[in-house]
């Protein structure tokens, strides 16, 4: 409710009271040094020439650093007092943005030790005696993140030409009268909990009786000398305790600082600097306040550019109020990563918080990541982690999550307790008005009494303010309002989790009815991942085969750096191409510079293996058999069939047809027909697939973010069906092609089909000089199958989805995310659709002509949208894809793997047994290395893929002394398999159970062609 009262106490607080919490000012004196590129360290920008500056003049062009130098003497009749502080005052031209997208500044003493940040809403340092400070100003441009209708080239990078951003407003000494300021808390949180309360509320009525009390009290002579009578009248209302029933929200100090986004990762290094100067500044002034950090990698950056603020998180860490949390590398997204990259998030930050700490972090903490994958609550429990915490399914477009706390169940069965704070925001302020919000939303009341509230600026980083902590500590125990106690996320998860044992249960992934977009936004960022994901499995396999099987040298310290840079990449506003172009552009340099590192060790670890000679190998590093190939094997590959048919039919098409499978081209080179060894065609009669369609693409809101299904609806399919040119020949390796070249607006786009002889599925190639904007390119392919439902690949398994709309929830998953492939069968027929780079994809079903049901599979190719970065997606791309009739759900991952380019044709002098086989296609080991440790052991990481319980047997190409079932740690587990003096282990796996085993190594043996022995155990 509105107080009676309201207006008069707003223009009290505006006109009146907040001009006094400033008693009295002082001037300083100002230098500057305009950075002539990019940033220094304090070091050296000390030394250089500072001129004088005033008040007023503007400053910083895009992305440019000013340092500040600003001397002064706090005055000698400012005499010291419990009721006042004295503080240097910094306005640098602050909009009214949030914090973290604007310029901000960071306040050094003269010996380089710094003393905290200054951003809009922490815009103070504290001073006493003489002042003699450095500040360092960057001019980040603000580019709103919710003006994604507005292009901007403000992303693109440094704009040295432009005209300065910013005004220096302010910059002087106050004397702050703390009476005034804790007068202004009482009043804002007593007038947020009456807008909070019904009209008919006794408790509002007291406050605004209260506070209309407390305007009569006022002198308006003398309103200063008055707050002391003021905050007395105010102090019954504000010591009423809580009901017996309210709700608990317990309060953490938090900063989610978007490792990337609108700005660099450069500029993200100084605003965890900032942010955590800032909290460590607060953490001393607020013993009972507790700060959650979450990415490693944020802590890392400290520890190698801000070595002191480092030693000071340190401190704080041992004495429990810095608290690490999360256990990740950074805050990743989960539908994009591949199964190794997701763990070795894990793996990675907890070994991180471990050794710098001596930390065991218990949670899982990811509140702001577009969707989450159905194999995440194995994985968090395999690293040791008790509890996850999101908040961003809050963000859902048409259906609410049905609880805040419970269990989250995975595609194994694993179970792990979830929290998704009912405050809905990573950014919290603690205002009366989210807490009452918390207590509202809260779905559990019957069953729980306790919340988590992340608090602190965020996104852009700052963090708590003494604002917010003041604003907790009134709430701690109030009337109308949840209790408030500020504690650590353990805290909460000790006080929530027994409360109810028989917490509701949420089976399968989460996906987020929004943001769908992501899965294709930025496809050279997307490319460069899947390419260094496969060049780290690789490099990791072949090296450990060597190092074990020959001695060879295992690049360790190139596989450290290359995984921690990957992982960074994969955060969550890098990966799925929500950031601006600086950033993907950046990233694109890095994965092609990782990619000639991982190449050479590759090649290095294969030529140790294979020897000096000229037979031509193939290498297969998938954990499948490929071309005749074993998984993890370097052999002769078998001659290949005589070539594919090429024959011309009377309605202008072709006939490719390999003795395997026929498919059937039309005269515009789209498919038309394709069976396999039955002869059953897979695409519905009439219907032609690998048709490309463009849909206009301008969602509601969120530009890179998005794809709304008002634009899925309008197709322009007639503008790629026709054919500018077309050939069709048989190549020199004696695949059957069809080329179709055609055209849309400024863009062209050549399309391949291809039938390699010794195929099962057929290849579409689609090469795209992309010229548009907003425009959305789909490739769909209908099949004639009664499918009631399709399995995609994710992370260590496939999940199972259906293909009706039969409720809100079948019907928001309209883009749906799958790794490498997706396959459609009814009872007795499948077909794999595999990709090299595309993770967006659609099922919708209809009826065609004759009445069958027709299952239509939709591949999001390409996307142009431009916020916040205007060049997305512009400029030639190559992706690739493969269509397999007749195909299994192991068929579909041999597809994916080939598509991956799991074969590598090597020169050498001798073929190379797998060090690590499995006797069951239905295991897979998925990655093979030596320990993180760095001890010589070797590390196998196998999983269940086919969604049932499966026997089999691992041989080793070499005995080992001891094989052990560790953690993701690479950790003994109690009650686990132990194995001694053997090459061999007998397994049986659950439906999509993750195993790791750790191999102590007992001898070396030279490679060769000799299959492992096999030995019962």
């Amino acid at each position: 409710m509105r107080l009676p009262v309201a207006d008069r106490l707003d223009r009290f607080v505006r006109e009146r009271l907040r001009p006094l919490r400033v008693e009295a000012s002082a001037p300083v004196d100002i230098a500057a040094w305009p950075v002539p590129g990019e940033p220094v360290p304090f070091s050296e920008a000390r030394g250089r020439e500072f001129r004088p500056l005033r008040v007023g003049a503007p400053w910083g062009t895009p992305w440019s650093t000013l340092w500040l130098h600003v001397t002064g003497v706090v005055p000698r009749d400012w005499d010291a007092s419990e009721h006042h502080r004295s503080e240097l005052l910094v306005d640098l031209g602050f909009n009214d943005q949030s914090p973290g997208f604007q310029a901000e500044a960071l306040a050094f003493r003269p010996d380089g030790s710094i003393v905290k940040a200054v951003s809009p809403r922490n815009a103070w340092v504290p001073v006493e005696g003489e002042v003699d400070l450095y500040l360092e100003l960057a001019a980040n441009p603000t580019i709103p993140p919710e003006s994604h209708w507005r292009p901007t080239h403000l992303g693109d990078g440094p704009l040295p030409e432009s005209s300065p951003l910013y005004t220096l407003r302010r910059l002087e000494i106050g004397r702050i009268d703390t009476r005034v300021e804790h007068l202004l808390l009482d009043i804002e949180v007593l007038a947020g909990l009456a807008e909070q309360l019904p009209p008919s509320s006794p408790r509002a009525a007291r406050i605004g009786s209260s506070l209309s009390t407390m305007l009569d009290a006022i002198d308006p002579d003398d309103v200063r000398g008055s707050v002391e009578r003021a905050r007395a009248i105010l102090a019954p209302v504000l010591s009423s305790p809580a009901a017996a029933s309210a709700h608990t929200v317990l309060a953490t100090g938090h900063a989610h600082i978007d490792s990337a986004w609108l700005w660099p990762l450069r500029e993200t290094i100084r605003k965890c600097a900032r942010t955590f100067s800032n909290v460590l500044d607060l953490l001393e002034r607020h013993p009972d306040l507790r700060f959650a950090c979450s990415s490693a990698q944020q802590l890392a950056w400290m520890e190698e550019h801000y070595p002191a603020v480092f030693a000071r998180i340190e401190e704080q860490v041992r004495a429990g109020r810095f608290v690490p949390v999360g256990g990740q590398w950074v805050e990743p997204d989960t539908n994009l990563p591949g199964s190794e990259a997701t763990a070795r998030q894990l793996v990675v930050g907890k070994r991180w918080f471990l050794e710098k700490f001596g930390v065991e972090t218990s949670e899982v903490w990811l509140p702001d990541t577009f969707g989450y994958s159905a194999s995440l609550p194995q994985l968090i429990r395999l690293a040791g982690a008790d509890w996850f915490m999101t908040q961003k399914i809050s963000w859902n477009q048409t259906n609410r999550m049905p609880h805040h706390t419970f269990w989250w169940e995975g595609i194994d069965g694993t179970r792990v307790f979830t929290h998704f704070p009912p405050i809905e925001t990573y950014n919290a302020e603690l205002s009366p008005a989210e807490l009452a919000h918390a207590e509202r939303t809260y779905t559990d009341h019957a069953t729980g009494t306790v919340s988590l509230a992340p608090f602190g600026w965020g996104d852009g980083g700052g963090g708590p303010t003494r604002e917010m902590v003041e604003r907790a500590h009134r709430q701690a125990d109030l009337e109308g309002s949840p209790r408030v106690t500020l504690g650590a996320p353990r805290d909460f998860y000790e006080s929530a989790r027994d409360e109810d044992p028989a917490l509701p249960v949420w089976t399968g992934e989460m996906y987020l009815e929004l943001h769908r977009g992501t899965l294709t936004s930025q496809v050279k960022t997307k490319q460069g991942n899947r390419r260094t994901e496969r060049l780290l499995h690789e490099t990791e396999l072949w090296a450990a085969t060597a190092a074990l099987y020959g001695d060879a040298p295992y690049p360790h310290e190139l596989l450290r750096r290359a995984w921690r840079q990957t992982l960074l990449l994969q955060f969550h506003d890098i990966l799925p191409g929500s950031s601006i172009g600086w950033v993907h552009r950046e990233a694109e340099e890095a994965y092609a510079a990782l990619a000639i590192e991982l190449e050479e060790a590759i090649g290095a670890s294969l030529a140790a293996l294979t020897g000096p000679g000229t037979r031509t190998l193939t290498a297969n590093s998938a954990p499948l058999p490929l071309g005749g190939v074993g998984a993890g094997a370097v052999a002769l590959s078998p001659p290949p069939r005589a070539a594919t048919r090429l024959t011309a039919t009377a309605e202008g098409g072709w006939v490719l047809s390999n003795g395997v499978v026929r498919a059937v081209v039309d005269a515009e080179g789209l498919l038309v027909g394709l069976s396999g060894p039955s002869g059953r065609n897979a695409l519905p009669e009439g219907a032609r697939a690998a048709l490309l369609r463009l849909h206009p693409d301008y969602p509601d809101k969120w530009d890179a973010w998005d794809v709304d299904a008002h634009d899925r609806a309008r197709a322009r399919a007639i503008d790629l069906d026709r054919a500018d040119t077309i050939v069709a020949f048989v190549g020199d390796d004696g695949a059957g092609v069809v080329s179709a070249t055609r055209s849309v607006g400024a863009s062209t786009l050549t399309q391949t089909l291809r039938l390699a002889p010794d195929a099962a599925g057929i290849d579409v190639e689609v090469r795209v000089d992309w010229r548009e904007t907003h425009r959305l390119l789909r490739m769909v392919v209908p099949l004639e199958i009664h499918a009631d439902e399709t399995r995609a690949e994710i992370q260590f398994g496939h999940v199972t989805r259906p293909t009706h709309t039969n409720t809100s929830w079948d019907e928001a998953r309209f883009e749906v995310v799958a790794q490498r492939w997706i396959h459609v069968a009814d009872s007795t027929y499948g077909v794999a659709i595999a990709n090299d780079s595309t993770y967006g994809h659609s099922v919708e079903r209809s009826l065609s002509v004759s009445g069958a049901v027709v299952t239509t599979v939709g591949l999001s190719i390409l996307r142009a949208p431009t916020f916040p970065d205007p060049h997305a997606d512009q400029g030639r791309h190559e992706m690739r894809f493969r269509i397999r009739p007749e195909a299994t759900l192991t068929d579909a991952a041999e597809e994916g793997h080939r598509l991956d380019r799991a074969e590598r044709v090597v020169l050498g002098g001798q073929e190379v047994r797998p060090l690590v086989a499995c006797s069951t296609d239905g295991i897979r080991v998925l990655t093979v290395k030596l320990a993180e440790d760095g001890s010589g052991d070797l590390i196998v990481r196998l999983h269940e893929a086919t969604g049932g319980r499966q026997d089999g047997r691992l041989t080793f190409g070499i005995p080992f002394a001891t094989i052990d079932e560790v953690d993701l740690l690479e950790r003994p587990l109690d009650a686990a398999l132990h194995r001694a003096d053997t090459d061999a282990v007998d397994l049986t796996l659950r439906a999509f159970q993750i195993l790791t085993l750790r191999c102590r190594p007992a001898r070396t043996t030279d490679p060769g062609p000799r299959r492992p022995t096999e030995r019962q155990i």
